[in-house]
């Protein structure tokens, strides 16, 4: 091996133990800390050096240096097998902090590519200032700032129309019966995700929808439940039907608005710590109480769904929840990215841990097959909205 080679490799093994260290604070005793990692693995950074010089030399394409870094560290956590744990860059990070708060600086619309070309409004949230500007469902926009995005992707559609808050964007917009395109100025502000929805399903009878536990819901629940008091409420169902989870924090502060005082959820982690989340009961809730679930309800969803149960302050209906019992958490580098971890086990009030195991509801009914594959669902046709009415109305 030539003396170049050598030195290429030791700086190979150096640089990435170097990163290591800046990255999650390691600082001193780091080869205590990596002994036994692959890190230190000779055979891994010969494996390593050999694959950068072939792609060196004979990957036919520019190669962005940046981009091979973060995907030894994408390989690196995807090496776990765990389809929950994840690395991101710091773009991905930014993302994702946004998703799950909740909260964007945009316009407030949902947009996909139009098959004639063009974006195709398919949502805009209620009070954002797309909708106030005028905005409608299934609005076209052929245009952003006078720059034509017919031929363009969602993602950079939707970058053009990302700004800071205060600026304004104008859209070239094609509605439908109408003959001529309009131009439609809408400002850029602070952007709520909707989470929450509910409505009075009779005159008694409050329904809320969660669709997500994002770092806004409590405050939306909060906002609905007000609201379908003062209209009358005696009986509420709380719909979690295909809700994935989201924050511990989120489904606990809801759950402290319902619960009576004492523990509502606790997780222990690889060492056997225990970290407990409980409620202060001030708020229990008085009126009869339904709760849907699915085989997609996980996660946050579960632990509602299992603190409910186990307290008996309402009956669940539907179908076996998902099963997913972990809990994740998401750490920050130094650089702006970012890596989440599966940690610890989480188990209801009554120390059941539910995962790969679900939530057995109280009242088992499946939706009805015919129901299955229509985009929409009244409330009429819902078999299991209906049988958590007649739980109610007992």
């Amino acid at each position: 091996m030539s003396r170049e080679n050598k030195q290429f490799k030791k700086g190979i093994l150096a640089g990435i133990i170097g990163v290591l260290c800046v990255e999650v604070g390691i600082g001193l005793g780091v080869g205590r800390a990596l002994e036994g990692s692959v890190l230190t693995d000779l055979g891994f950074v010969n494996k390593l050096s050999s694959l950068e010089y072939m792609i060196d030399k004979y990957y036919l394409e520019d190669v962005d240096k940046e981009k091979l870094e973060e995907g030894i560290y994408t390989g690196l956590v995807y090496g776990l097998g765990d389809p929950y744990s994840r690395y991101y860059t710091a773009e991905e990070y930014a993302e994702e902090n946004s998703a799950t708060q909740g909260e964007y600086v945009g316009i407030g619309i949902l947009m996909q590519r139009n098959e004639e070309g063009g974006m195709q409004i398919v949502d805009c949230y209620e009070g954002g200032p797309g909708e106030t500007a005028g905005l409608k469902k299934n609005d076209i926009i052929s245009a952003v700032n006078g720059i034509d995005v017919t031929e363009k992707e969602v993602k950079d559609v939707a970058d053009m129309i990302k700004g800071k808050s205060g600026e304004k964007v104008v859209l070239t917009i094609h509605r439908e019966n109408a003959e001529e395109a309009m131009k439609i100025t809408v400002p850029i502000t602070d952007v709520e995700l909707p989470s929450v929805f509910h409505e009075m399903l009779d005159g008694t009878t409050g329904y809320i929808r969660i669709s997500e536990f994002k770092g806004v819901t409590c405050q939306q629940y909060q906002k609905a439940f007000s609201g379908l008091k003062d209209s009358g409420m005696e009986k509420l169902v709380v719909d979690l039907r295909n809700n994935p989870g989201g924050l511990l924090n989120s489904v606990c502060d809801i759950l402290n608005e319902i619960l009576p005082e004492g523990l509502i959820v606790y997780t222990e982690d690889k060492y056997g710590n225990r970290s407990e989340e409980t409620c202060d009961g001030k708020h229990p809730i008085d009126i009869p109480l339904a709760v849907l679930v699915n085989e997609l309800s996980a996660s946050a969803s579960e632990i509602f769904a299992g603190a409910v149960q186990d307290y008996g302050i309402g009956t669940i209906v539907g179908t076996t929840t998902y099963g997913k019992g972990i809990v994740q958490s998401i750490s920050a580098l130094t650089d702006g990215s970012a890596v989440k971890l599966t940690v610890s086990n989480y188990f209801t009030p009554k120390g059941n841990s539910i995962h790969k195991v679900g939530i057995k509801p109280d009242v088992e009914i499946k939706l009805d097959a015919n129901l299955l594959n229509k985009d929409e669902i009244t409330h009429e046709e819902d078999n299991q909205l209906q049988a958590a009415l007649e739980v109610l109305n007992k």
